[in-house]
């Protein structure tokens, strides 16, 4: 009786059952990264690039200054530096539909070339626009007979100067004054009120105890006014004349550790201007 057997693999295995042969995968080729540095001319080019560029939005779109004095306190301090729009008032004609020009209001600050001294700059606040009358009382800014609201107005001196607080006044009784604008300001009177001419600007230093404005030197014409601050991008930390001293304590160990962040005002970093 035959009994059944294991069959041996066959030593060669059929066609359809012989192993497919799989390609390696190809190992990935590493090419070199090569750092190219600018040569001379395109360090040239772009640097020039730069300064053409920056010279161009100093002289026709924005520029920066310094407050030097206390005569904008609390709204400008002594140490905020500006960053003044120069487009902000450009002439109302062939750009009027790309730039967004506007005019001179009541209550902008300005900055402008100082009438007396074209060369120094000065920072104001529009009080009077051409053709109101004005006149103050006690300090109180009245235009065209109706009182003022001004929040952004300081004043810190309690005694009364007649011809600072009573303006226009009848006498000549500041030696501060320009003979000049004297002689013209009598003729601008009507009334009692002052007359704001055509293509003039009346202003006045938020700080009106300690501010040499309009009320002693005159009008600031149009074609002086330079721009307007729109930003406090930085602000040094500078004693005020006009303010007493904060704190009269001793000081402490802790004092030369907060000299190395105290000689800035952080809190006014960027801070709008209005």
């Amino acid at each position: 009786m035959n009994e059944p057997t294991i069959q041996d693999v066959p030593a060669k295995l059929p066609p359809e059952t012989a192993p497919v042969a799989v390609a390696a995968p190809a190992r990935p080729v590493h090419h070199a990264h090569h750092v190219i540095f600018p040569g001379p001319l395109e360090t040239a080019t772009s640097l020039m690039s730069v300064i053409v560029i920056a010279l161009f939005v100093l002289t026709f779109i924005m520029q920066p200054f310094r407050i030097p004095s206390e005569s904008m306190e609390r709204t400008l301090l002594v140490g905020d530096f500006l960053l003044v729009n120069k487009t902000i008032y450009g002439p109302d004609q062939h750009w009027s539909w790309v730039l967004p020009y506007k005019q001179v209001s009541r209550g902008d600050i300005v900055v402008f070339h100082f009438p007396l001294d074209p060369t120094d700059h000065v920072v104001k606040r529009v009080a009077g626009l051409p053709g109101d009358r004005l006149h103050l009382e006690r300090g109180q800014l009245y235009i065209n007979g109706a009182p003022i609201s001004e929040p952004y107005a300081v004043f810190e001196d309690a005694s009364r100067d007649a011809f600072r607080d009573q303006f226009p006044a009848p006498l000549y009784t500041d030696p501060g004054v320009d003979t000049h604008w004297w002689m013209q300001m009598r003729k601008e009177v009507h009334d009692g009120e002052l007359v704001v001419p055509a293509g003039s600007y009346f202003v006045l230093g938020d700080n009106r105890d300690h501010s040499r404005d309009s009320r002693y030197w005159g009008f600031v014409p149009l074609q002086n006014i330079v721009g307007r601050p729109f930003v406090i991008y930085f602000s040094l930390r500078r004693p005020s004349t006009t303010q007493p001293q904060q704190d009269d304590k001793l000081g402490h160990d802790k004092v030369q550790a907060n000299n190395a962040v105290s000689f800035a005002r952080w809190d006014r970093m960027f801070r709008v201007v209005r």
